[in-house]
């Protein structure tokens, strides 16, 4: 069951707060509906529940706070409007993405694809799913961890009268096997159509907390609905009948040619039209909405009783009758547990529909909230004389409250096997095999330019990287993809849903960077063998022999890919943008090798010979098992200065990554 206990939103300047001390109670094996009309605070008191917004109050699932739940998303599966996701996804790719976020096995992916009747659409592109489909698919992604509580913001907007229905039955469904759903709508029709419970809202406060059947009893009222061109004339007619025959009729005209006729038929109403020659364009009965103070009204002179009898204690704690969940309504929570945690609010003194409505879901209450409503010093029955004011001893009133405890934003969460995700994450969209095969068109086709052109070394023309170029388009190319690494979460957030941030956390970075480390070198090899393969088809073989120092050019080329690959996915990761992770690689040989090779060709105070000369050199002592050749191989790429100023880029984006993560904890 869920709890809600003093949910209080923090205010904007002098604004009141959207929700002012919300409590109330959704029982297991029901679903509960949260009404109320738009601006009434339904989803900032969802927000507040899921801890995805700072306020005050808490919130117990099953008896534990979410952010003392190890893993949330197996507790509770929340939709707050449409599903997150890049659009070129297919629905099932994006479902094994988040069964790897989620720690579930990727086969529970067709499971939820199968309850929500989505496998006939499985490889379709997120993108091109219609309202509807959509739907289905954010309550499969709510559905994917297998959690015990729903809790889903207006999830039928926008819907057709058949999805609703399946909608609803689905939701049903869940309740009726011991589950917790919890459903905002704005439409009171609806809510006493499909919920077993509504809690209504207005002004960010709860107005009534009623089960359906009452709900639909005193908010909802039988009307007859007339469409007339001469509806003014009608409106008389009907109240000179409803006179002659001593009936409550009352009718309400709302705008142009509309009646709402309460109090009488269908059959009344269009025999009066028919005998006085009156045009009907529509006749119909529906329910018509009295507004939110209609369930409080009622519910107050229900509180206002100061001794209610044991029966209507009885008539009011009953749970609705629904078949199958019967077992599950039993263990529903006590009245006790939850009077102390409707008198901490923020506010020391209800007013008296505030307290009512409180008081109504737990019945052993309405004592205590009858005697709030009445008042201490009201005048006696009888003519006793009463002592004045200033013989009555002073009795001390609290001046401090109990507030609510603060709900602070709970982490984003950080999926449960990083590099499973990662990979699916890459692979599930189409961009990286289109820039790898652009990567590989444009190196071959620069390849074969340089050659014809000749004056370029062999080492640089298998890697396709004329003089002029600051970078090769292999190392563009994997900058681009490790920019997208965190580009995609950022624009697409599959993991921060409604936070605007990705977790920064060790494993999720460690992640990224081993994946586009893997398709850097990827790219890079393919990269050489592919313009090795031209040349060797367009000029021979003379073009593609191996050079003698092919170690250390190898070594040094799959270090420059992998250091823009790096460079792009922390620039990504700190400045949330794939075209910042993009500029950043860039700006490596255009504004960084500059500062670094005026930094290290000059001279120094102790001697003449420049730092990149020394590391060059190697190192001075010998190692007496070896091995120092390996160690004097990396000095030797460092001191070139495209090495070192990308060894000295990813160091320094890296220690930002790392700050700002720390600024976001502290925070």
């Amino acid at each position: 069951m869920i709890e809600a206990i003093g949910l209080t939103s923090i205010p904007r300047k002098e604004q009141p707060p959207a929700v002012d001390n919300v409590s109330f109670e959704a029982h297991t094996g029901r679903v509960t509906a949260l009404l109320g009309a738009p601006g009434a605070g339904k989803t900032t008191a969802l927000r507040l529940m899921l801890e995805l917004q700072r306020g005050r109050g808490i919130t117990y699932f099953r008896g534990r706070p979410l952010h003392g739940i190890p893993h949330p998303a197996h507790e509770v599966g929340a939709l707050l409007g449409d599903v997150p996701g890049h659009p070129a996804r297919s629905v099932r790719g994006h479902l094994r993405m988040l069964c790897a976020a989620s720690g579930v096995p990727a086969r529970r992916a067709d499971e939820v694809l199968e309850a929500v009747g989505l496998v006939s659409l499985r490889d379709e592109r997120l993108g091109t799913l219609s309202r509807g489909m959509d739907r289905r698919l954010g309550l499969a992604c709510a559905l994917l961890p297998d959690p015990h509580t729903l809790v889903l913001d207006d999830p039928a907007r926008g819907l057709a009268v058949g999805e609703r229905r399946w909608l609803y039955d689905m939701l049903r469904e869940h309740a009726a096997q011991g589950g917790t759903v919890l459903c905002s709508t704005a439409d009171p029709k609806e809510a006493a159509r499909f919920a077993d419970h509504v809690v209504t809202l207005d002004g960010g406060r709860v107005v009534a907390d009623q089960r359906a059947a009452d709900f639909a009893r005193t908010r909802l009222r039988p009307r007859v609905v007339v469409r007339s061109p001469h509806a003014a004339r009608l409106s008389v007619l009907l109240a000179q009948r409803a006179r002659s025959t001593q009936r409550s009729v009352e009718v309400v005209r709302e705008g142009g040619n509309r009646l709402c006729v309460y109090g009488s038929t269908c059959a009344e109403v269009g025999e009066t039209a028919f005998r006085n020659g009156i045009v009907v364009h529509q006749l119909a009965d529906e329910l018509g909405d009295m507004g939110p103070g209609a369930g409080a009204g009622a519910e107050t002179s229900t509180a206002q009783d100061p001794q209610p009898s044991s029966a209507a204690i009885d008539a009011q704690s009953r749970p609705d009758p629904e078949p199958g969940a019967a077992a599950a309504l039993d263990s529903g929570p006590e009245p006790e547990a939850a009077t102390p945690a409707l008198d901490c609010g923020p506010e020391p003194e209800p007013s008296a529909p505030a307290a009512a409505a409180a008081a109504v879901p737990a019945p052993k209450a309405v004592p205590a909230a009858s005697t709030t409503l009445e008042s201490p010093q009201e005048a006696p029955a009888d003519d006793t004389p009463q002592a004045a004011p200033s013989q009555q001893p002073a009795t001390p009133r609290p001046t401090t409250v109990a507030l609510p405890p603060p709900v602070f934003v709970r982490p984003a969460p950080t999926p449960l096997r990083p590099v499973r995700y990662e990979i699916r994450r890459a692979a599930g969209v189409a961009t990286g095999y289109i820039v790898g095969a652009f990567v590989l068109a444009v190196s071959a086709l620069t390849a074969v330019l340089l050659a014809r052109i000749g004056h370029t070394p062999q080492p640089r023309l298998l890697a396709a990287w004329p003089v002029e170029l600051p970078l090769p388009p292999a190392a563009l190319g994997a900058g681009l993809l490790g920019a997208l690494a965190f580009g995609d979460e950022f624009r697409h957030p599959a993991l921060a849903v409604d936070r605007g941030t990705v977790p920064r956390r060790l494993g999720l970075l460690t992640a990224k960077l081993f994946v586009a480390s893997l398709t850097a070198l990827a790219l890079a090899v393919l990269t050489v063998g592919c313009t090795a393969e031209v040349l060797y088809l367009v000029y021979g073989s003379e073009l593609v022999a191996l050079p003698a120092d092919w170690p250390a050019l190898t070594a040094g080329w799959l270090a420059l890919v992998t250091g823009c690959a790096w460079a792009g996915v922390l620039a990504a990761g700190v400045f949330r943008s794939t075209a910042a992770g993009l500029a950043a690689v860039v700006a490596v040989p255009l504004l960084v090798v500059p500062a670094v090779h005026k930094m290290t060709e000059g001279p120094s105070a102790r001697g003449p010979v420049p730092f990149a000369g020394r590391l060059k050199d190697g190192l001075p002592p010998r190692w007496p098992f070896g091995g120092e050749q390996h160690l004097e191989a990396l000095l030797r790429l460092l001191a070139q200065p495209v090495g070192g100023a990308m060894a000295l880029s990813v160091l320094a984006l890296l220690c930002a990554y790392a700050f700002t993560g720390l600024r976001s904890r502290v925070r």
